[in-house]
């Protein structure tokens, strides 16, 4: 398969298409195509994330951290990278560095250890 295959169709057809090939599991072929996006767009954050599953996927897991510190760097509150570079790194077996970043996940959802949920008696 050529390269220009990955390149083909405006931004929004390759985001559509980077999406398929994610959701049918695909995951080498929808980081080829989200790498394309991200370096004309590195901005936009959904596909820099979805590339970053992408790699944590494929066990790509330096390229998903790479992508993962890119987007805290540019937005330190973006919750769910935060949840998959603490993910990203227990993989690693770097649970000490996960470890700050799942906390930080965990209450910027709400959930803190030994908390009542909400709604509790009244």
């Amino acid at each position: 398969m050529s390269g220009h295959y990955y390149e083909f169709g405006t931004q929004a057809d390759r985001w559509d298409r980077a999406r398929m090939f994610f959701e049918a599991k695909e995951y080498l072929t929808a980081a080829r195509i989200l790498g394309g996006l991200v370096d004309e767009a590195p901005g936009h954050v959904s596909a820099r994330l979805l590339l970053a599953r992408a790699y944590y996927h494929s066990a790509q897991l330096g390229k998903a951290e790479a992508e993962l510190r890119e987007i805290l760097e540019r937005d330190p509150v973006e919750h769910y990278a935060r949840l998959m570079l603490g993910r990203t790194l227990e993989r690693q077996g770097r649970t000490g560095e996960a470890a700050p970043h799942l906390r930080m996940a965990a209450a910027m959802a709400g959930e803190f250890p030994g908390a009542e949920p909400p709604g509790g008696d009244q």
